[in-house]
């Protein structure tokens, strides 16, 4: 049988270098700075808050539609309870509010990023974009028209110890790529958050944990071409768990898995020809990476700072300030389009479920 594009790997006896790159990412320190509201009062929309306590970036205004949560919220983190807005009305035409992170549930993706872009507001989305692909082509194309910064808060794009497996994978350091591997499983039902059993909120599995192991694999791999998968559902019809396939351009392989009744490994690792990388877990956070040669032995480590974990939120609001100051709509590292596409395809995993 002739041999396919896809067959067409070259395999080598070992990596070109025993090195890990350095991360190139710039110190969250010396970005300049935005002013930014912060939509939403939960969990994530304090852990952003005090990760930018560090840098240049200043939050200058919180919102809920309880002003009683968002006074809570500004006392916490030492906001002013003037700019504690009992509306997501009063955040986003706070005058002083430059951007706006969004940090509701994915159903309210759509809504609150187009109010704050009617504002005239530059938009920081938390993951996932929206809670399906038409939601966001629609936002998309309403930063488009916009001529706003808008992007997907994907932070683990955003991170140093990501940079160096970027690098690793665009310098041939692991020859060609083969297989990467991922997980992501936390014991989140039932008795976790509302949201995550209801289908009205957009809950399940895919968007709050699938997204990550999928988005790893699309970066590594350059892109996905097809997915297939097994979903299992709650009994309210969304997504408990996932395990899913995904086939990229080079025809590299990813299975990968997502678990929001059990916790599993959440690691990583991507194998190639010539070596491999592991990224322990959780591997989405600052964690520590390996790489490891054909025969086991770990040619190198990038060591994980303890202190860092959800401090590394900044990182994405930096990006965002790196591109709102340099003029641009969206960044090369988590573009529009991209996040559109990873709707598309957690929609195909999700259909049967959907039906």
């Amino acid at each position: 049988m002739q041999a396919s594009s896809t067959d067409k790997i070259e395999p080598t006896s070992g990596p070109t270098s025993a090195t890990l790159p350095a991360s190139r990412r710039p110190d969250p320190a010396e970005v300049p700075g935005l002013r930014w509201g912060v939509l939403g009062a939960g969990w994530i929309a304090g852990q952003m808050i005090r990760s930018l306590g560090s840098t240049r970036q200043q939050v200058v205004a919180v919102g809920s539609r309880e002003q009683a949560r968002a006074a809570d919220l500004a006392t916490t983190y030492g906001v002013p309870q003037a700019r504690a807005h009992g509306s997501y009305e009063a955040l986003v035409a706070d005058p002083e509010v430059e951007a706006v992170y969004v940090a509701t549930p994915h159903s309210e993706h759509l809504a609150h990023a187009r109010l704050a872009l009617a504002a005239g507001k530059h938009v920081l989305v938390e993951k996932a974009f929206a809670r399906d692909a038409a939601q966001a082509r629609e936002l998309a194309g309403l930063v488009r028209e916009s001529g706003l910064c808008c992007m997907e808060a994907m932070w683990s794009r955003f991170l140093p110890h990501t940079d160096v497996v970027r690098q690793a994978v665009a310098s041939g350091l692991l020859g060609e790529v083969s297989t990467v591997l991922a997980d992501h499983g936390q014991p989140l039902w039932p008795g976790g958050p509302r949201r995550l059993a209801d289908p009205e909120l957009a809950g399940g599995a895919m968007l709050d944990l699938g997204v990550y192991p999928l988005s790893f694999a699309a970066m590594v791999l350059g892109g996905i071409e097809e997915v297939v998968g097994l979903a299992t559902p709650t009994d309210l019809g969304v997504d408990a768990r996932v395990a899913f396939a995904v086939r990229g351009p080079s025809g590299a392989l990813g299975s990968l898995s997502t678990d929001m009744s059990a916790r599993t490994p959440t690691r990583a690792t991507v194998c190639g020809t010539a070596a491999r990388l592991e990224l322990d877990g959780d591997f989405y956070t600052p964690t520590t990476v390996r790489l490891v040669a054909p025969d086991g032995d770990v040619l190198d480590e990038l060591p994980a700072d303890p202190d860092e974990q959800h401090l590394g939120l900044r990182h994405e609001a930096c990006e965002v300030a790196l591109r709102v100051r340099a003029g641009e709509t969206e960044s090369p590292l988590m573009p529009l389009a991209e996040s559109v596409r990873l709707m598309e395809h957690m929609d195909t995993l999700l259909a049967p479920l959907r039906r």
